[in-house]
């Protein structure tokens, strides 16, 4: 690789006192050594501050800072962006792990492929308490794909990840690419949310790029815990949120007819099994603006048939 470029992993964090030592330990292990670790602290309530400092005390490539005050989730993320001087980014949430080789093994796609957006690997979903150990996001084999196939899958319910995790990018692009809000019909401040404008990193990059790249190795580590916004949120809100997303990338970017219906059909089908729980009771309502809502009957079809024998093979 050319020169050996910087490599910011970015760690946004608020009261993980009693664990972001586990995820800095596995940040400053990484076998490629041309890193820098941005810690922002979003003013927690707990001593997390202080144990990153006393940490960073060992660590010179560990830079540490703290929010004034509490200023929402996505916003500490691009703070994080603020102070980072790499040219590439791995976000990497505070409660999360990654492999020492992770940047050695995914660098390499972005360095040497201009048409790469970006490159995620294998992921395994972990849960302390329970002992329970779940593999996630393997796609085939390791190796560049077609963002094509990336973002049918993400719109139509592929194994593709929502967080960024797992993922490394060029700066510039999760600059352009966070975004602090989604426009929506329901007031919703997707700034403290964190879930949807994670998705949408992925996506809006993808657009860009002609190829994305996955290694087909288990390098990156969630922590399934009772403080995550997937475990401490309501799945199906927490779903909602992340069609909201979904249809804020179709509604702006999506020209493909029979995408755009089949993601629509996938909505109605939504709608169908948890409509009665949420505030959303037709399709038009995930979208912003007035827009044409066609609906591919076969594909939602093929998601009923899906679910109904699901439910007779239990």
């Amino acid at each position: 690789m050319n020169n050996f470029p910087k490599v910011s992993i970015l760690i946004p964090t608020y009261n993980r006192a009693k664990i972001i030592l586990e995820t800095l330990n596995s940040a400053v292990s990484q076998t490629y050594k041309n890193i820098e670790i941005i810690v922002v602290d979003n003013k927690s309530t707990d001593n997390t501050f202080e144990v990153v400092k006393e940490f960073a005390k060992l660590h010179p490539n560990v830079k540490v800072y703290q929010n004034e005050e509490n200023i929402g989730p996505v916003r500490n993320w691009r703070k994080c962006l603020d102070y980072a001087t790499g040219k590439y980014a791995k976000i990497l949430w505070s409660d999360d792990l990654i492999a020492p080789e992770f940047i050695e093994k995914t660098l390499p796609f972005l360095v040497d492929h201009e048409d790469v957006g970006f490159v995620f690997t294998g992921t395994e979903i972990f849960n302390d308490d329970t002992g329970q150990r779940t593999k996630a996001y393997f796609i085939g084999n390791t190796g560049i794909y077609d963002t094509k196939k990336f973002i049918e899958g993400s719109l139509l319910g592929g194994p593709f990840p929502v967080s960024a995790g797992c993922a490394l990018f060029r700066k510039t692009d999760l600059e352009k690419n966070i975004l602090i809000d989604i426009p929506n019909k329901f007031g919703i401040d997707f700034n403290l949310k964190g879930a949807g404008n994670d998705i949408l990193m992925y996506l809006l990059t993808a657009k860009d790029y002609p190829k994305f790249a996955f290694v087909n190795e288990t390098l990156s580590f969630f922590r399934a815990h009772k403080d995550s916004i997937s475990i401490s949120t309501n799945k199906t809100k927490v779903a909602t949120l992340y069609n909201i997303a979904r249809a804020y990338f179709v509604e702006n970017y999506i020209t493909d007819n029979k995408l755009r219906k089949n993601f629509n059909a996938r909505l109605l089908g939504f709608l169908l099994r948890w409509g009665k729980n949420i505030r959303i009771r037709e399709v038009q309502d995930f979208y912003f603006n007035d827009y044409k809502i066609e609906i591919s009957y076969m594909f939602l079809g093929k998601l009923i048939l899906k679910k109904l024998f699901s439910i007779f093979a239990k």
